[in-house]
């Protein structure tokens, strides 16, 4: 059958309920008809709703009809719980917005109208409690003037200004029109469905009129959406049931899913233990749903309202939003971190209570809409946790966002972690949020580690460093990061991204910004000066007054903080003639910037929470570095910004010597034009001197057959240091006592190779390059470590230590002069001689190691600083071979 889900929304008091109430009746879902003021309404069965004849909770009925099926989404109809009614919206394919006829539009049907337009569902109207003495023309005209002018008088259905009314603003419907006179059903289904038009009924719900007609007009009218075939899904609500089970409402919009079934959640997959379908405050359990379908799940725990499953897409961040924040008074005697995770839970059922725990003034603040949510929010904490709780004073929720482009640095590097993070903060217009993206290669930095400071972006909310408030209209692209191949872990770049925010909050020029309201008053024209002066004397902007019948309306916007409870006042001087509706339109900067930082009294370098320095590691102890000298110690080079705070973009030809991108695990030696970049950070620049001539080979005074003398029968003389590039493993399997060694432990024979280079190339003056095979490790990037003197090189996946020798070989060759090899491939000695550079074997390195640890013993001798037992390289093998346990 096929399956549609409407909303009811409308102002408080205008019947909704009562409407709910008459369409399963007159459907034949209910047997006996229930009133909200009898507190036996079906829909409204909690005991807060009966005691307050209010619809609090969202509720669902199903509604089977002969051609259709419909669900019944219930909304809160106060505008202190208008986020749950948004949240809804998300998984309707019609709306039928309910309008008292008497009172005519209200200020939250407005609300409620343009969340509608915002998030384009089709619209339904119901003008209820037309029993009453009621103008049906005037009504109308008034709600073309405030809502559209496309509403469908649906009692003129099959009249010439039906149809033109409906065919206004579509070509190909009006050309139906033109050339039948009339519109047949599916044009104007499509109408509908495309928000061009909006069928109007009249009637009274408690009086049962006009209900079948709305029921006939939803069946044959309303939206026929299609469903793809991929399993896609909405999550629109999370509650719990009686039991404390954590129910997931979701709308199934394409496939289907069936119990047992896995879904695939950010945290990892999660398995539905039961699928419900209720109608009331009853379920029925099915083993499958199919797309279209309105259903609760449970055994999933880490869904949220707003969530998109499977193949849906993301919904857009909500258009309400509370600007008050309330801090919460617990009894006395009770712990505010043992209730914290208890009010967690309602904080995952309405994500809008924006729940904050303050660790060091030990304090818990909510944000509430109003005093009714208030009272209704301790009432639920009383019932379910058997806590009384009150609110304190509300006040004004402020954001804070940055004025220019700013690099942050966050570096985590405590005992055997790493991780450094460098992000560019650029302000949006506002209104934005907060945009995420990556700008560095992945041959920089690698794909996944992009990805994990991605979500760790993602995870929270940035407070700004004037206040504490949430940081908005921002982006954040990551520029570069470091990692390394053995010590990195996930929490590390959660601490150093975390820490690059910050630093670079603390950098920027921070600008705070203040909520404002979008007002509609509707007062007597008498009072019209009084409105237009308080207006500014709050200090916001009105539009130009229009009037409306026998009222003047004008649209206006104020700070939040100016304007307290307005509507009350109006309400007073006006006699209750004078309506007020107000919706959070967006933030400002604010004028009194800096008497606002000084009554809050925030201490970003105080905040345990959000540090704002750095974790380096020096000695083999970390220390903690403020964020105002952490460029100095920073590994990666900072991103390059203009005078006008722009990146620098260098011109076609120009070098960019400000790319901040050597980022691989831990430095990975550079490749390609890259190579020689660390040679130079190191050791500084290197001038090739291209229009030299050569000079003319020396030979040796001592005979190459010498043993004393292994080095090449013919050498070059030296242009800048001797680079040299040893074959780690080569070494290791080529050397007796290493081998030996390797055998006990392959990490230690490194080791040892490591610290016999380190002191052959203090002795020799020269720069050597350890590399070692890493091609077969899943996923590695390569990397290099500075160990004491030299470098390491691990090279990547797929890379073989000869590979990366024939690269890095002739790219040195270009600009050096000495350039030796040490390999026992024959082989690869034979290419590294066609690249100009000098080949040596394993056995000729051991006899220049032997050679420089002998004249190295003779000098410490003739100082007598040689230690006891020490000297011979054969005894260190056998010291490291002898000492298992060690390895």
């Amino acid at each position: 059958m096929r399956k549609l889900t409407v909303g009811l929304l409308a102002h408080v008091d205008a019947g909704k309920t009562t409407l709910s109430e008459a369409l399963l009746y007159r459907g034949g879902a209910l047997r006996t008809l229930g009133r909200v003021d009898h507190a036996d309404a079906f829909l409204d069965h909690d005991s807060l709703e009966r005691a307050r004849g209010i619809t609090i909770f969202l509720k669902q009925a199903v509604l089977p009809l002969p051609d259709v099926e419909l669900t019944l989404l219930d909304t809160p109809g106060h505008v202190d719980f208008a986020a749950e009614a948004e949240r809804t919206l998300q998984v309707l394919d019609c709306a039928l917005l309910v309008v008292s006829g008497p009172d005519g539009p209200q200020g939250h049907t407005l609300t409620l109208w343009r969340l509608l337009e915002r998030h384009k569902v089709p619209v339904f109207l119901f003008l209820n409690k037309m029993d009453q003495p009621v103008d049906q023309a005037a009504l109308l005209e008034k709600l073309k003037h405030t809502l559209s002018p496309n509403l469908l008088n649906m009692d003129a259905y099959g009249e010439d200004s039906f149809f033109e009314t409906a065919a206004l603003g579509d070509e190909a419907a009006l050309s139906e029109y033109l050339e039948t006179g009339s519109i047949d059903e599916p044009t104007l289904r499509r109408l509908i469905s495309e928000r061009k038009c909006f069928p109007c009924f009249f009637g009274s719900a408690l009086k049962l009129r006009g209900v079948d007609r709305l029921l006939d007009g939803l069946t044959r009218l309303a939206p026929r959406p299609q469903w793809g075939g991929n399993f896609a899904a909405r999550v629109y609500k999370i509650t719990r049931d009686d039991r404390g089970a954590r129910l997931t409402h979701v709308k199934i919009t394409g496939g289907s899913l069936g119990v047992k079934e896995t879904i695939d959640l950010p945290g990892g997959g999660e398995k539905v233990n039961e699928i419900r379908v209720y109608s009331g405050a009853k379920f029925t359990p099915q083993s499958s749903v199919k797309a279209g379908t309105i259903c609760a799940i449970t055994g999933l725990s880490s869904t949220f309202p707003g969530q998109a499953l499977g193949a849906e897409k993301s919904s857009p961040p909500p258009a309400l939003e509370p600007a008050i924040a309330y801090r919460m008074l617990l009894p006395e005697g009770v712990p505010a971190n043992s209730v914290l995770p208890k009010l967690r839970e309602l904080s995952e059922e309405d994500p809008q209570l924006h729940l904050e725990w303050n660790e060091a003034l030990g304090q818990i603040t909510v944000r509430l809409m109003g005093r009714i949510q208030a009272e209704i929010l301790k009432r639920v904490i009383l019932d379910r946790f058997g806590l009384e709780v009150e609110f304190s004073q509300g006040s004004v929720v402020y954001k804070e966002t940055i004025a220019a482009p700013v690099e942050g640095v966050g570096h985590f590097e405590p005992l055997r972690h790493y991780a450094e993070v460098h992000l560019l903060l650029e302000p949006l217009p506002l209104g934005s949020g907060v945009e995420l993206a990556a700008a560095c290669s992945e041959d920089d930095f690698a794909g996944n580690w992009q990805r994990l400071v991605l979500t760790h972006l993602a995870e929270k909310v940035y407070r700004g460093v004037l206040t504490g408030s949430a940081l908005t209209d921002v982006r954040i692209t990551l520029v570069a990061g470091r990692a390394h191949l053995k010590h990195t872990e996930g929490g590390d770049f959660r601490q150093a991204t975390y820490r690059a925010v910050r630093q670079g909050l603390m950098k920027a020029r921070s600008v705070l910004l203040e909520p404002w309201y979008s007002l509609r008053l509707e007062v007597p024209a008498e009072s019209l000066g009084r409105v237009l002066t308080d207006i500014q004397r709050m200090g916001g902007g009105a539009g130009q007054p229009q009037t409306v019948g026998e009222e003047t309306v004008i649209e206006a916007s104020v700070p939040v903080a100016a304007f307290g409870d307005y509507a009350a006042e109006v309400a007073a001087y006006t006699k209750g003639r004078g309506r007020v509706s107000c919706t959070l339109s967006g933030y400002k900067p604010c004028p009194d910037q800096e008497s606002v930082i000084k009554s809050i009294g925030y201490d970003p370098e105080k905040d345990l929470e959000d540090p704002p320095g750095s974790v380096f590691c020096g000695h083999g102890a970390s220390f903690l570095v403020p964020w105002n000298e952490v460029e100095s110690y920073m590994h990666l080079p900072a991103l390059k910004l203009g005078a006008d705070g722009v990146p620098f973009v260098p011109a076609p030809g120009e070098p960019d010597n400000s790319s901040p991108r050597g980022s691989r695990p831990l430095a990975p030696l550079e490749a390609d034009k890259e190579l020689l970049a660390i040679f130079e950070r190191t050791y500084g620049p290197i001038k090739p001197r291209a229009f030299e001539p050569a000079p003319r080979p020396k030979r040796p005074a001592s005979s190459p057959n010498d043993p004393k003398s292994p080095r090449r029968p013919i050498e070059l003389p030296p242009q800048g240091p001797e680079y040299l590039l040893v074959d780690g493993y080569n070494m290791i399997f080529a050397w007796e006592e290493l081998n030996a060694l390797s055998k006990l432990d392959l990490s230690a024979a490194r080791t040892a190779l490591a610290d016999i280079l380190c002191n052959y190339q203090g002795f020799r003056q020269n720069r050597i390059i350890l590399v070692f095979d890493a091609y077969k490790v899943p996923g590695g990037a390569g990397s290099v470590t500075k160990y004491h003197n030299i470098h390491i090189v691990y090279t990547k996946e797929a890379e073989t230590a000869d590979a990366y020798i024939e690269k890095a070989s002739y790219q040195l060759t270009k600009v050096h002069r000495r350039v030796l090899v040490a390999s026992a491939d024959f082989a690869e000695q034979l290419i590294i001689l066609g690249h100009g550079a000098l080949r040596m074997s394993a056995q000729e390195l051991r006899l220049e190691v032997e050679q420089a640890n002998g004249e190295i013993r003779d000098i410490l001798a003739r100082q007598a600083l040689l230690p006891k037992g020490g000297g011979n390289m054969r005894e260190a093998f056998r010291k490291a071979t002898e000492d298992k346990d060690k390895y």
